[in-house]
């Protein structure tokens, strides 16, 4: 029995998130599967990848084959640099501290990475929404521009026609008197 790592999909349409989970090759890719050791969305900025790292690397220790997405994802996240280092441990390359060390220095660097995109991410989105409110403030006093123009312009006709109402008004008035 081939033992697969793949996604399942779940959502709905064009709004999909998958389960990562270990399954029989021969199983229908959302049907039955023997364990869900996480979930990825690729929906967010960076995605989102929950991941039980040590059920992961016991399965593929076991011989789980990973799909190329799985692969992918489990590249990632560490679990197939852990296996590496393991599989150099057994064959006395390494020792274990020496292989829990780059281990250690390898998330790290990891960490920093994606730290350094969410940072990038969230000053890109601030930026875009400063212009765009500076944008928008320049359009809203272009409008208060014109409105105060029309305005000044319907006053000073005003101004006129009741000029000229209270000029013939005054005349009739003489004219009465007269």
């Amino acid at each position: 029995m081939p033992v697969k790592i793949r996604l399942s999909r779940h959502g709905r349409k064009k709004r999909a998130f998958y389960h990562i989970v270990v399954a029989d090759s021969r199983a229908p890719r959302d049907g039955r599967f023997i364990e869900r050791i996480g979930s990825y969305n690729p929906l967010t900025n960076p995605a989102t990848i929950e991941l039980n790292f040590d059920r992961a690397l016991d399965w593929l220790q076991k011989g789980a084959q990973p799909t190329d997405t799985c692969r992918a994802i489990l590249s990632y996240k560490g679990v197939l640099m852990k296996k590496h280092l393991l599989e150099g441990v057994k064959k006395g390359a390494l020792t274990p501290e020496q292989a829990e060390a780059k281990f250690q220095d390898w998330v790290s660097q990891k960490e920093a990475k994606i730290k350094a995109k969410i940072d990038s991410l969230s000053k890109n989105a601030l930026e875009s929404n400063k212009k765009r409110l500076e944008s928008e403030s320049k359009v809203r006093e272009a409008r208060a521009q014109e409105i105060a123009k029309k305005r000044a312009e319907m006053a000073a006709k005003e101004a006129e026609a009741s000029a000229k109402n209270e000029a013939e008004s005054s005349e009739a008035d003489s004219a009465d008197n007269a």
